[in-house]
């Protein structure tokens, strides 16, 4: 071993050995002159086996140095230290991290005359940066594939992160709403603030915290949402730093629970004419048949009376209030559903021609103009002729009376027959050009007894009969819209093909 070389170094041992990372003194042509304790302890090595080795003999066992990226030689020729990270593969097959620091030593002619490698270990720090990195890997997988938006914001408003289902929600990029976006531009005016206020307080799910609560966002267009959101502020050091939004649509839910609740309605609906229906049957066969005497008597009567006879008057009003009662029993056994239907399979089209020529008053019509616009042949139904036949009357004396209280009585009454291949339903329209039906009505109009009509001018009972005919013959009926232009009330019926039907009733 060179003497002179233990002499040159010996004042430094001191200062050496007490480094806490394992050390090695090596010259610039790469040959190893020292090492201090911790070095020899950690790779089990002594003194004597290294000194004279070049450092790739000891670290990688070649004679030629396999790290194409060591910086001794920039360490060398700038006279500054260098840092490099390496991994080392244990024979367990364990991966160890090694950041090693090259330090020039410079001699008394202003050159690098050694260079102090220390090696420090690193694993455990790496190992920790891997698991940061996975779970931010991961939290970030979480944040972009979440079905619902999630906004994050800073202390001042100011948005730091959109995730796609927020993107989509909002209207707005991720970069867009970085760039642009204040958070109280996503609400209505005042509610941004009002859930500041609400993260503030502590009954609303805790300080910093907001439970779920229903409001409503604003997206890129102005149009307004309804969303449920929960919110946190996050902290750093027990200050706050950002605000943390979780918005879920409330559209499709809402547009649900609406339909739900319309089933509901005409649940209930369907329940109740149902007992109005065997109330009405009870009451016309209790009725029936004192009427049918009184009227008897009365006709008799009238028909045994003078001309001039001055109670003529009354005996025919009271014949004309019987007849008018025995309507309302009609109407009302017609509306209980009481009658034996007559089933057979024709043509939808044929019903608007026959029911308009059962019409007694001609005159009703004398200033409406009748159009019949695509109206299909050839469409089969399988319902009782008579009590379409009765419905497409009532909605014409319905949809006359309208246009009567729209003005002169002067209008147009539409007819549409057509196919609905989708629901395989046939369907018939009558639009009028009446006064409309009020929103506040519009719920009501299938209700029995209920009229819009003067005393004495209507008995409630039209549509209600119409609406039980038409669920007797399967179908379904409803206002399709109404306005102060006029109202259109559809009709749907199963569709019959001609091969459902063996023996259709086709008519000329």
């Amino acid at each position: 071993m060179n003497t002179k070389i233990y002499k040159e170094i010996d004042w430094r041992d001191r200062v050496f050995e007490s480094l806490s990372f394992p050390s090695l003194v090596i010259t610039p042509d790469k040959i190893i002159v020292s090492g201090n304790q911790v070095f020899f302890d950690k790779y089990g090595t002594t003194l004597e086996a290294i000194v004279g080795k070049t450092c790739h003999e000891v670290f990688y066992g070649t004679q030629q140095c396999p790290n194409n990226k060591c910086p001794m030689p920039s360490v060398i020729s700038e006279g500054r230290g260098h840092t490099i990270l390496t991994s080392v593969t244990t024979r367990t097959g364990n991966t160890l991290w090694e950041d090693r620091v090259f330090s020039p030593i410079i001699g008394d002619d202003g050159k690098v005359a050694y260079i102090l490698e220390s090696v420090r270990d690193v694993t455990r720090v790496k190992n920790l940066e891997f698991t940061l990195k996975e779970t931010e890997a991961f939290l970030e997988k979480i944040i972009t594939g979440s079905p619902v938006a999630i906004v994050v914001a800073d202390r001042n408003g100011n948005i730091l992160l959109m995730n796609p289902a927020a993107q989509e929600l909002f209207g707005y990029s991720n970069r867009e709403a970085v760039a642009t976006l204040c958070a109280a531009r996503l609400y209505p005016e005042g509610v941004a603030a009002g859930m500041a206020t609400r993260l503030k307080e502590k009954r609303h799910g805790g300080i910093g915290k907001l439970s779920a609560m229903n409001t409503t966002i604003v997206n890129s267009t102005g149009d307004e949402i309804p969303v449920e959101v929960t919110a946190s502020t996050i902290y750093e050091d027990g200050e706050e730093i950002a605000t943390i939004g979780i918005y879920t649509d409330l559209r499709e839910k809402l547009a649900v629970e609406n339909k739900l609740e319309d089933t509901r309605d005409k649940l209930a609906q369907s329940e109740k004419m149902a007992s109005m229906g065997q109330l009405a049957a009870g009451v016309a066969h209790e009725i029936n048949n004192p009427l049918t005497g009184i009227l008897f008597y009365a006709e008799m009567k009238l028909a045994s009376m003078d001309a001039d006879d001055p109670e003529r008057e009354e005996v025919a009003s009271v014949v004309e209030d019987v007849n008018r009662c025995k309507g309302i029993v009609k109407n009302l056994l017609a509306y209980s559903r009481q009658s034996n239907p007559t089933i057979d399979t024709i043509q939808l089209n044929s019903v608007i021609d026959q029911s308009l020529s059962l019409i007694r008053d001609p005159k009703v019509f004398n200033n409406i103009e009748i159009i019949k616009e695509d109206v299909a042949d050839g469409m089969l139904v399988h319902v009782d002729r008579n009590q379409i036949c009765q419905v497409v009357i009532n909605l014409i004396m319905n949809a006359l009376s309208s246009m009567s209280g729209a003005g002169d009585g002067a209008g147009r009454l539409v007819f549409r027959v057509y196919r609905n291949e989708v629901r395989h339903k046939a369907c018939l329209e009558i639009e009028d050009s009446g006064c409309g039906i009020s929103e506040e009505h519009l719920p009501r109009i299938f209700d029995p007894f209920f009229t819009t009509k003067p005393t004495g001018k209507g008995t409630g009972l039209g549509l209600s009969t119409v609406y039980g005919l038409i669920k007797e013959n399967k179908g379904h009926i409803e206002v399709k819209e109404t306005s102060a232009k006029g109202t259109t009330f559809k009709v749907e019926l199963p569709l019959v093909e001609p091969l459902d039907d063996p023996e259709p009733n086709h008519e000329e």
